[in-house]
């Protein structure tokens, strides 16, 4: 194998000898060899202090271009390792919406540190950013974009364009923005319109008047339903009075929403405390793990506990032993449909926290229908193996009823949950399991101990 194909296959090893010996050159060409995938994977292997080295060797518009590439959670804590003034060389070369997303992750003070050194323009745009829930239009917009008076002329704004080529060349511009005098929006200007008019001709006559926008609190789940709507590639994003604050890009939109969503599969997987990466010490891996774990191991306690309770009937009828973990989870697999479905309808708007009886009615439909055939069907596997109706009856009505509590719970839980403030995607989960384990043991025992003659 030669040195390249090693490199290629282990790209980490080189790296980090260039960034051990201070050779931004080489850790540089490097990684411009890759692609962004290998780059990602390259970076993600290197030790911590390795990761923070690398972004002081470089340039600070290479170390932007190298953040935007590997996962967030990595950016924040290599930008969190930076002294405040090589941080605020890097964050400047960010877009507008990363800055505030990674200065509003950071420690208030350590954020008001990196601030003061940046450039005063700057700094009060992602100030402004920072004022706004950074999952909304004003949280996830760019304050770059072209806004133009409607006083200007066609020349006015081409040779505006000419004259700053080179910096508008990093605004992704697709349109530009007429404003009036008090810089609300009026209008949008095609780009290929200013090409197709005299030069003299006002941008107010060749603007789209009355464009579309979107209000600086709309939340994520709504700007995404708002571009599936409207095929655009950015909107703008205006405030109470209608003032021109930024664009919000559809592609930004969208990573929010995956984002949401992920983060939301994270929390139902027992991860807590944002993305889990495994290049993050093992302290804190460990701790976001546990404080799910332990809560758990209790919750089960509990319901194992109903076991015990019941344990002459088990030394009975040992058969039941069996069908015990196929009723759980069964059950469990039922209500967690349902709260999947109520916290995604929860995410899109569609019920409220007060909507209970809705849910409840709906959900008890889909309970019946599936807790019987879910029950008949586990019936017919008892009676088949065993040959007793009586052991079909008694774990088919168990599953039967359990199901229908654990859809209803399910549908229910998270609405009460976000009712009272807290996250449905952490805390759903484990209480449903714990609830409908300790239901679906006591019926399962209980009917047994009921028809203990008939079975034995």
């Amino acid at each position: 194998m030669t040195d390249t194909e090693e490199e290629i296959k282990d790209p980490w090893t080189p790296l980090a000898e260039s960034i051990e010996t201070g050779d931004a050159t080489a850790a540089t060409a490097l990684l411009e060899s890759l692609d962004t995938a290998d780059a990602a994977r390259a970076i993600d292997r290197l030790e911590e202090d390795q990761r923070e080295k690398l972004m002081t060797i470089v340039e600070p518009e290479q170390a932007a271009d190298l953040l935007e590439q590997i996962p967030y959670a990595q950016v924040v804590d290599i930008v969190d390792g930076l002294e405040p003034d090589k941080a605020a060389d890097i964050i400047e070369e960010l877009p507008s919406d990363t800055q505030a997303d990674v200065l509003g992750d950071l420690e208030p003070q350590e954020a008001e540190d990196i601030l003061n050194e940046m450039e005063p323009e700057q700094a009060a745009g992602a100030r402004l950013l920072l004022t706004y829930d950074e999952d909304t239009a004003g949280g996830l917009m760019r304050t770059e974009f072209l806004a133009f008076p409607k006083s200007a002329t066609v020349r006015d704004v081409v040779e505006d364009m000419r004259a700053n080529a080179e910096e508008y060349s990093d605004l992704d511009v697709q349109y530009a923005y007429v404003i009036d005098d008090d810089a609300r929006l009026t209008g949008v200007l095609r780009l290929r319109d200013l090409l197709l008019n005299p030069s003299r001709r006002s941008v107010a006559d060749i603007m789209l008047s009355r464009p579309l926008s979107v209000p600086h609190d709309m939340t994520h789940e709504e700007l995404a339903r708002f571009f599936d709507d409207h095929h655009f590639v950015g909107a703008p994003v205006v405030d109470a009075d209608e003032h021109l604050i930024g664009v919000v890009l559809a592609e930004d939109a969208a990573e929010a929403e995956v984002e949401a969503a992920a983060d939301d599969f994270l929390k139902m997987s027992g991860v807590s405390g944002g993305e889990e990466l495994r290049s993050m010490p093992l302290r804190i891996r460990s701790w976001r793990r546990l404080s799910w774990l332990s809560v758990n191991i209790g919750l089960n306690v509990m319901a194992a506990s109903v076991i015990a309770m019941f344990q002459g009937t088990l030394e009975a009828v040992i058969a039941l032993a069996v069908f015990l973990p196929i009723i759980s989870d069964m059950s469990g697999c039922s209500g967690s449909q349902a709260v999947a479905v109520s916290i995604r309808e929860l995410t899109l708007g569609l019920v409220r926290p007060l909507d209970l009886l809705r849910v409840l009615l709906k959900e008890l439909q889909i309970g019946l229908i599936n807790g019987l055939a879910l029950g008949i069907l586990l019936a017919l596997v008892a009676l088949l193996w065993k040959g007793n109706p009586w052991l079909g009856l008694v774990v088919g009505a168990a599953l039967m009823i359990n199901t229908i509590v654990a859809v209803c719970l399910g549908g229910l839980i998270p609405l009460v949950l976000k009712r009272f403030d807290r996250d449905p995607a952490l805390a759903s989960g484990p209480i449903l399991t714990t609830v409908t384990d300790m239901c679906g043991f006591m019926l399962v025992l209980g009917f047994a101990t009921l028809a203990l003659g008939r079975l034995t």
